[in-house]
């Protein structure tokens, strides 16, 4: 029996990108017989407690104090080392960055444990953080077995990555195209949707209000777009009233969070999905590969060593244009949008990226043979 100790930040229910990554390998390894799993993550509160997701054992830690969007518990570091000592795991499986708990698993870990480190994003904006953490990193990527990163743009622009290039393998986020699927129930959301909307053509965005999401760059884009169209920023954040405060164009709605049950229709809705994230924290995009499954073209700011102009190819299921360019972002998208047969071609060529790439079939044996 191959016992693998999984450590996110979090775990659904909560909702992130890395989350849904976790959820996704741990899915995939329950098909295998002689595969047990646990997780151990925070809670998003003070509480501690212990419950099943998807009949996972979960144990969720509680944390009051948070420095820099980081958690600190010291009882996480207790909890860490008897759950180690009472599971016994022959792997730990470590999203980053995460760099206190990384320092609990660089403490509590036992010499015959394997260590995998899922490297989603380098430190990127907090700089004081860094150099405080910068060698907790260090020690626990020279202790680790295997190291994954979600794109080739990644390894060679994330200097963390490049010191130890020996350890790192590419394995991609997975879709879940099961969720996406286009179906009779879809088709009439999306009629809803684009009659909601005066059948104008959808531009759409998916994702937190934060920095590194670029929407401001978007809004300023925006009064320079010619096309008839309308955009509808799903999600929320910490920017969302300044953004909404900023907003003077009448062609753009904050509907707020998208359900789940309602994601999928949007996505086909939508004509172009804006993606214009500005920096590395920004790694990979699930958002950006769901809406281009859902056969909708994308465009993105070129971001130096992200993943993001790996998944949407310029020229190809979209278009990609100088960061922070707020005009070249509007022509971007007044191309799409006022030509159809372009729009249908990247389409086409966006679903089929990520059929080829991105989709469970295509990654399932990658994140197999890391526990081998």
């Amino acid at each position: 029996m191959r016992k693998i100790l999984h450590i996110p930040n979090f775990y659904p229910p909560h909702k992130g990108g890395i989350e849904d990554v976790c959820h996704n390998i741990i899915e995939i390894l329950k098909k295998e017989p002689d595969v047990q799993q646990k997780v151990i993550c925070f809670s998003g509160n003070n509480l501690s407690i212990t419950d099943k997701f998807d009949g996972v054992d979960i144990v969720r830690v509680g944390a009051r104090i948070k420095i820099s969007s980081q958690f600190l518990s010291f009882a996480y570091y207790i909890k860490l080392k008897n759950l180690i000592k009472s599971f016994k795991p022959d792997y730990i499986h470590l999203h980053c960055p995460n760099p206190l708990v990384s320092l609990y698993v660089y403490l509590a870990i036992p010499k015959g444990t394997k260590l995998i480190i899922h490297w989603h994003s380098d430190i990127v904006d907090q700089r004081k953080l860094y150099r405080i953490v910068s060698g907790i990193e260090r020690k626990v990527l020279d202790r680790s077995n295997k190291i994954i990163a979600t794109s080739p743009n990644y390894i060679e622009k994330s200097l963390p990555l490049l010191r130890v290039k020996e350890k790192v393998s590419v394995v991609p986020n997975i879709i879940n195209k099961s969720l996406f699927e286009y179906n009779e129930e879809i088709k009439k959301k999306v009629e809803s949707i684009k009659s909601k909307y005066q059948n104008k053509k959808i531009v759409l965005f998916v994702g937190r209000h934060v920095p590194y999401k670029g929407l401001r760059y978007l809004l300023e884009a925006m009064p320079l777009v010619s096309s008839d169209c309308v955009v509808l920023i799903g999600g929320s954040g910490v920017l969302e009233e300044s953004l909404k405060s900023m907003n003077k164009d009448g062609r753009v709605y904050f509907i707020g969070r998208i359900p789940d049950d309602m994601l999928p229709a949007y996505y086909y809705a939508a004509d172009v999905f804006a993606f214009p994230s500005i920096t590395k924290n920004e790694a990979f995009g699930v958002a950006l590969a769901e809406a281009m499954y859902c056969n909708t073209p994308a465009v993105t700011f070129t971001i130096d060593g992200s993943g993001v102009n790996w998944v949407n190819i310029n020229g190809v299921t979209g278009l990609e244009v100088q960061n922070k360019d707020c005009e070249a972002y509007a022509k971007a998208l007044d191309y799409i949008l006022s030509n159809d047969s372009v729009c249908k071609e990247m389409a086409s060529n966006a679903r089929q990226r990520v059929i080829e790439n991105f989709v469970e079939k295509e990654i399932e044996e990658k994140i197999k043979k890391l526990y081998e």
